[in-house]
């Protein structure tokens, strides 16, 4: 054998890889940087926002942005960019308390299921099918009415109770396979119940399979919340939001007040790129 091939491949092995490759290469920084931006504009508004988001300026009412007006006017005179933002408030609030309800519960079902009997697993499980086969925006509207009038705390309440199935079932597939590791046997010989077996054991071990799931559920509260407002059954006119603000979209089309929805729908929408953006990374790197 030459020796060249030899000493070539002891190098090939003994160099380091290249060092070159930059750290935020394949990372979704842009997404993350405007997603930080915008929760961080919606939540500091008042510092920057002189404008009353509610106070309503009859006599500037479907004024085209302008410089004292830079997104616009609605129907009622109400500032634009200043309902952007406190809209966005009670958007990203709806979408980020809604996912924690729907995560509790998928992962204690999930994890219920996982290390129940055989019959019960199955039992639960097909209940969990035929809560997946209902549509998810029928079953939100046929709540909230039964619920009575829409706030922000109801909205959450129901996208949370309906939008948990799917995490569960992730949930009770990992908690399967873990649920015979030698740390939790010992767990249970010691004494262990359940929630505590749950919480110090399986969900550190799950958490990151489901983590792409539940930042995709925050897109899913937030987009459902904004089909409703725009459906006229969301939150009231008097609650500003996203939704609330596209539902407005009716009279701009009639008026030709193109900046009502066009604004807001484009603040809504780089949202929720961002946050895909960010949920396929993390699906790419943390796979089921």
């Amino acid at each position: 054998m030459d020796n060249r091939f030899v000493w070539a491949d002891i190098r090939s092995v003994a160099e380091p890889p290249p060092q070159n490759v930059k750290w935020y290469k394949g990372k979704p920084v842009i997404s993350l940087v405007i997603l930080i931006v915008i929760v961080l504009g919606c939540i500091c508004c008042e510092l920057f926002i002189p404008k009353d988001p509610a106070y309503m300026d009859l006599y500037s009412a479907n004024t085209a942005p302008c410089t004292e007006f830079l997104f616009g006017t609605d129907t009622m005179g109400r500032d634009i960019f200043s309902m952007i933002w406190y809209g966005g408030r009670v958007s990203l609030f709806i979408g980020f308390v809604s996912t924690a309800i729907s995560t509790t519960i998928a992962i204690f079902y999930g994890a219920a299921s996982a290390i129940s009997p055989n019959w019960l697993d199955s039992l639960l499980m097909r209940l969990t099918e035929i809560f997946l086969s209902i549509p998810f925006l029928l079953l939100i509207v046929l709540i909230q009415s039964v619920l009575g009038d829409a706030n922000v705390l109801s909205i959450s309440f129901v996208i949370g109770i309906t939008g948990w199935t799917s995490i569960a079932k992730v949930v009770r597939t990992q908690v399967r396979q873990i649920r015979n590791s030698e740390y939790v046997i010992a767990a249970k010989c010691m004494g262990a119940g359940f929630f505590h077996i749950l919480i110090k054991h399986l969900v550190p071990n799950f958490i990151s399979s489901i983590m792409f799931m539940i930042v995709m559920n925050i897109r899913t509260a937030i987009v459902s919340e904004a089909t409703l407002g725009f459906m006229g059954i969301g939150l009231p006119l008097n609650i500003i939001s996203w939704g609330s603000l596209l539902s407005l979209s009716e009279r701009s089309l009639l008026s030709g007040s193109w900046w009502l929805i066009l604004i807001p729908g484009i603040f809504l929408v780089v949202t929720l790129l961002c946050i895909t953006d960010i949920g396929n990374y993390l699906h790419s790197n943390y796979k089921v």
